[in-house]
């Protein structure tokens, strides 16, 4: 007997994703460990905005959806880990039929935190479903503005 099944692209991505991951990892070796790692338990992993501002670190955590409570931060050295579980269960009875979908599923990401940076002094908020972790940095960790000049091109113009 047939079974039908809700389609799931992210299911079927993340296999090419590990695959790729382990290319890369083969031909380039510690090199692509980099920044961001992404680990895909579930079909979903939330998005990472990281910035600095009036000399802090910010990170902001997409997870629309997900109970404060179901998730864990922690701080390993200089890895940022955020992880926890999705739930999902919705329900509506219109007209002569029902229409029921679950979803859920576990998550986990996590970033390097640049040198500089102090992590024992992270401050956590949770605001319609976005986390932002903040935390103090010193100066050499922030941008610094770097002027870039032209060889062989004047930078005068000239009006006619």
């Amino acid at each position: 007997m047939l079974e039908l099944r809700k389609w799931e692209p992210m299911r079927e991505l993340s296999t090419i994703q590990k695959e790729m991951d382990e290319l890369f990892r083969r031909t380039f070796g510690s090199l692509t460990s980099g920044l961001f790692r992404r680990e895909w338990k579930g079909q979903w992993c939330p998005e990472f905005d990281c910035y600095t501002k009036d000399g802090k670190f910010i990170v902001h955590a997409y997870l629309p959806g997900v109970d404060p409570k179901d998730v864990d931060v922690t701080i390993a050295g200089n890895i940022l880990t955020v992880k926890g579980e999705r739930k999902s269960d919705v329900t509506e009875k219109k007209g002569g039929y029902i229409f029921h979908e679950s979803s859920f599923g576990e998550f986990e990401r996590s970033i390097t935190i640049p040198e500089g940076v102090e992590v024992d002094k992270v401050h956590a908020t949770y605001t319609n479903g976005v986390l932002e972790l903040s935390m103090p940095a010193k100066a050499e960790v922030m941008p610094k503005k770097i002027k870039v000049e032209l060889e062989g091109v004047k930078a005068e113009k000239k009006i006619a």
